[in-house]
């Protein structure tokens, strides 16, 4: 368990490191947007995946800001990729922008930035999904959560909101009791659980 601890710590300096080479929060903080860090990483629970998700805010919110952020975003040459999703008039009320940036030792990130309007129902709620994670973590569901989500299948589909949810709220301990819990529990859409 160690190994996985120490490789979880190693992942999230390295992604720390790719926030600070692309900027990314000071593009879009040039814009007057708040950029909050969500997910993973701010959890502390990356370990294997190389994402890290963004959730930002404008008020005004205006469409030719966020594609200022992104071409500032875009001008540093180890960007890979830029793709849009136009969902203003979803419910999620947002914007969807994913890049890809291939760091200094050739590994690939996903950096996904979430441009949400402040009268989206997810707005804010993500943030207090990832602080309540935070604070339900002991250190056997840590433990837990890296050693099922490193024991995941790439090919495989799986939301790690599945799998807190099933460390925390389910009791599951092993990649093998995760299956069985995931089987009898729906996934479609967008998971609304708060621990």
């Amino acid at each position: 368990m160690a190994n996985l601890l120490a490789k979880s710590q190693q992942l999230q300096q390295q992604a720390w490191a790719v926030i600070e080479e692309t900027g990314v929060i000071k593009h879009w903080e040039a814009i007057g947007a708040t950029i909050n860090l969500v997910g993973s990483l701010k959890t502390g629970l990356l370990i294997k995946n190389r994402d890290i998700d963004f959730h930002i805010y404008t008020d005004p919110f205006k469409l030719a800001d966020s594609f200022a952020a992104i071409a500032k975003l875009a001008e540093n040459d180890r960007i890979q990729e830029v793709s849009y999703t136009n969902l203003l008039k979803a419910e999620d009320k947002c914007i969807e922008w994913h890049a890809s940036y291939q760091d200094r030792q050739g590994a690939l990130w996903k950096i996904d930035m979430i441009h949400i309007l402040k009268d989206s129902p997810f707005a804010g709620f993500f943030e207090n999904v990832a602080e309540r994670i935070a604070a339900a973590l002991t250190e056997e569901r840590r433990e837990a959560i890296l050693r099922i989500k490193h024991a995941l299948p790439a090919e495989e589909q799986v939301m790690s909101i599945q799998v807190y949810q099933a460390v925390i709220e389910g009791g599951v301990r092993d990649i093998e009791s995760f299956w069985l819990w995931k089987n009898q529990h729906s996934s479609a859409g967008i998971i609304t659980w708060v621990p």
